[in-house]
């Protein structure tokens, strides 16, 4: 996610609630006591908990609409130090084991120091598994850390940091390009080398030691790939996210300088960067061939945004306007859904008709068990004091 200096580009607009071809709904505060939410998880364990991730490194409770006063777990003496105000680095992403219930068991995405590190190597993106306390499911336990899985980032941005279980049971991560603009790594880019994790969608075995890689995964056995590989020619895919009536699953990949998108993503699927961002050319070798790279289902350019925050598809009750739409969002606070019509999405604002007070900036989105969804804000010029709302009819 573009953080890096964004702070300048402005506040949240709200659509004006006199656009008549804009969807309306409203939204709820849930707690306005964290600094800059960058994810939300829940546990489908029947408790109606929401879990805050703040980049800093500590993750909070809400529970019945209550923050609770005291955070879940703080990871953020295993990371790099990170300045909440622009930095893309930190705790990134939670997803909780599908068996949570019965095994306590849950997952972490953060950035971490690199020992004795050399030039070219910034730091280094750890998915780790962590359990609850016996005594209660409100707070984890810290030294039951078990790495799962590390690979090292060249540059402090573009980490992507999302990670979701799908109903196969298996854990999906976002990685990112590695930074630094363009993608300058090698000689085809990072997010067209399957040799590297880098810019790509990952897809492993968390019951593995320390995991194992699916059999069906579509690189498994081809020379040259890494296994872990599910799609690839991602730029930064920031949130990603399963339709829960249909299992697809859909992503927000940050764009360059011009473009950014939403993508379905498919087994094997090549999503063209860095030869394309969007629709469009960005650095196409010579005898290139595009027609089996698979374009985006949406754009917008930067008239429109400047760094996509990805989104859901709404399957609540509580907006029933919103049902089966994805709702998605940009870092500048515009909000949207797309919705099918035949072979198409059609895009539509979203306008909230209750104004959130300060001047939000949209970093991400969460969805709880029922299929509601959440907007994550960080409050600009406030000490990056955060909010969480939920979208309400």
């Amino acid at each position: 996610m573009k953080l890096v200096k964004l702070l300048l580009a402005g506040a949240l607009t709200i659509p004006a609630a006199g656009n008549l071809y804009a969807q309306k709904a409203k939204v709820q505060l849930v707690t306005d006591k964290v600094q800059s939410p960058v994810c939300m998880a829940t546990p489908a364990d029947g408790t109606n908990r929401q879990f805050i991730v703040q980049k800093e490194g500590r993750v909070w409770v809400v529970e019945n609409g209550k923050l609770l006063d005291k955070p879940f777990i703080d990871v953020s003496a295993d990371m790099v130090k990170v300045n909440p105000a622009y930095d893309e680095r930190g705790l990134l992403g939670m997803a909780f084991h599908p068996k949570f219930k019965t095994n306590g068991k849950f997952y972490l995405y953060f950035s971490a120091p690199v020992a004795n590190a050399t030039k070219g190597l910034n730091h280094k993106s750890v998915i780790a598994e962590y359990r609850v306390a016996k005594s209660s499911d409100d707070v984890a336990v810290p030294s039951t850390k078990r790495v799962i899985l590390e690979f090292n980032q060249p540059e402090s941005n573009h980490n992507g940091g999302d990670i979701i279980f799908g109903r196969d049971g298996y854990l999906y991560i976002s990685s990112g390009d590695g930074g630094g603009g363009g993608d300058k790594h090698g000689t085809i880019g990072n997010g067209q080398d399957l040799n590297t994790l880098l810019g790509k969608i990952l897809r492993i075995d968390v019951n593995g030691s320390p995991y194992s890689v699916p059999k069906d995964n579509p690189f498994v056995g081809r020379e040259g790939a890494r296994p872990e590989i599910w799609a690839y020619g991602l730029r930064n895919a920031w949130r990603i996210s399963f339709d829960k009536a249909t299992g697809r699953l859909w992503a927000g990949d940050v764009g360059q300088n011009k473009y950014e998108e939403v993508d379905i993503i498919v087994k094997g699927g090549n999503y063209g960067w860095r030869i394309m961002e969007g629709y469009h050319d960005f650095n196409v070798p010579a005898g290139a061939d595009k027609t089996k790279l698979i374009a985006p289902v949406h754009e917008y350019d930067h008239d429109d945004g400047i760094s996509i925050t990805g989104g859901y598809v709404y399957r609540g009750k509580g907006v029933p306007a919103l049902a089966g739409k994805y709702v998605f969002g940009d870092y500048n606070g515009k909000t949207w859904t797309l919705t099918p019509k035949g072979n198409k999405w059609e895009r539509e604002d979203l306008v909230f008709e209750n104004k959130p007070e300060g001047n939000l900036q949209l970093l991400s989105w969460g969805q709880d068990d029922a299929g509601e969804i959440y907007m994550l804000v960080t409050i600009a010029g406030a000490s990056n004091k955060g909010g969480v709302y939920k979208l309400v009819k």
